[in-house]
């Protein structure tokens, strides 16, 4: 059970980057998953949520910004990120909660402004 997140990198304040979490054992359209973000000196903090139905839900700090979505047939889910700010700028994670919860290695986003 692995989850492989990708796609961070340095952007400018307004500018746009898409995550992807890649999973292999893990069966995404059977399962929670979630992406998270942890800032220096701050906590980790839910983003974005996607059930196993389907339903997505995103934290009211990136509404209207950010969505999540899931290619089944690649067993990947992204993190669509758009109008992005510097407050964005932190260490992006990828979760499900099978075996009891499994964690992505984390992909560095840095919005400079």
């Amino acid at each position: 059970v692995q989850l492989q997140a990708s796609g961070g990198g340095l952007v400018q304040a307004g500018g746009s980057l898409r995550l992807s979490c890649a999973a292999s054992g893990i069966i995404f359209s059977r399962n929670f998953i979630g992406w998270y973000r942890q800032a220096p000196g701050k906590q980790r903090e839910l983003v974005a949520i996607m059930g196993i139905g389907g339903q997505t839900d995103v934290a009211e700090s990136v509404k209207g910004r950010f969505n999540i979505a899931k290619d089944n047939a690649k067993n990947t889910v992204y993190l669509q990120m758009n109008g992005l700010k510097p407050e964005d700028t932190a260490v992006y994670y990828c979760y499900s909660n099978v075996q009891g919860g499994t964690w992505g290695q984390g992909t560095l986003v840095t919005v400079s402004s």
